[in-house]
């Protein structure tokens, strides 16, 4: 079943559990490696909140967020430079390379501008009921994705492991761009098969608490207005409709907390995520 897959491109957004557990970690980087053997060509994009978290504080720099989007001075992108594009880029690199595999790392300035980004307009509505832009400082949104860097990595071998930093098409400034929505921009820059979000939750839950294995992008906006789905599942889904539209092939929010999801997620009836598609093809 895996080799379906053979000569497909995978893009995952790798965080969480995933990440910080030991075992789930070891048995992610060597699932990513045996995928890559097998003629899968995989592309990571991976987070570091909570490890961004954790080095602010230890330098005494306040954190702020606004509806979970952490507010981004110019002090705190050098700290979010350091750990994504520095610390935890090249635990993952190393980590896929003590597996076996052969991977690069790259924030989003490679090549010239690997992901182009411009300033997020952000709107909140205040206690009046009228909508305001909230300044989120340099948190960006990744406005275009050069796939032939990655393309050029993938013919000789490599698995690119992606720090979600955006260089401003303007003036070539730092953005600290999300996860989801970078890997996002990257499946569908590389027309990829599969986009993998891991999560830390089962994937979609129903009114009744049970997993929605599949949906539609046309489901998306009616369970959002009906309140099944809330929170921060509703910016993950709206990153997964769009990477479809975008032409990949299906989106899946996967429970990373499993054990070898990534390899479940490309099994049929693994039950490990949501998956969600074009309607004709749910």
């Amino acid at each position: 079943e895996l080799l379906a897959h053979a000569g497909k491109t995978i893009v995952v957004k790798y965080g969480g559990h995933a990440m910080t557990d030991e075992g789930l970690s070891q048995s992610f980087y060597s699932d990513v490696v045996l995928l890559r053997s097998l003629g899968i060509d995989i592309v990571i994009v991976h987070g570091g909140g909570p490890q961004i978290s954790a080095m602010l504080k230890d330098l005494n720099v306040d954190s702020k967020f606004v509806d979970g989007r952490r507010v981004t001075d110019e002090r705190t992108m050098e700290v979010v430079e350091m750990v994504l594009g520095g610390l935890v880029n090249n635990k993952v690199v190393n980590a896929i390379s003590r597996a076996g595999g052969k991977a690069v790392g790259l924030t989003g300035h490679a090549g010239g501008g690997l992901i182009g980004a411009t300033q997020m307009e952000h709107w909140v509505v205040d206690e009046s009921g009228a909508k305001a832009k909230a300044d989120l400082g340099l948190v960006g949104e990744p406005t275009r994705v050069d796939a032939r860097i990655l393309d050029d990595l993938i013919t000789v071998g490599a698995i690119p492991v992606i720090a979600p930093i955006g260089v401003g098409i303007d003036d070539g400034s730092s953005y600290n761009i999300n996860a989801d929505t970078a890997a996002g921009a990257v499946a569908s820059a590389l027309g990829a098969e599969r986009l993998l979000l891991l999560t830390d939750v089962a994937g979609v839950l129903d009114k009744s608490g049970d997993l929605m294995e599949a949906l539609g992008t046309d489901d998306v906006e009616r369970l959002v207005e009906d309140g099944t789905i809330s929170g921060g599942m509703i910016p993950k889904l709206e990153t997964a409709s769009e990477a479809v539209a975008g032409g990949v092939g299906a989106s899946v929010i996967l429970d990373g907390r499993v054990p070898h999801a990534l390899l479940l997620a490309l099994l049929p009836g693994a039950g490990v995520g949501t998956s969600v598609s074009a309607p004709e093809a749910k």
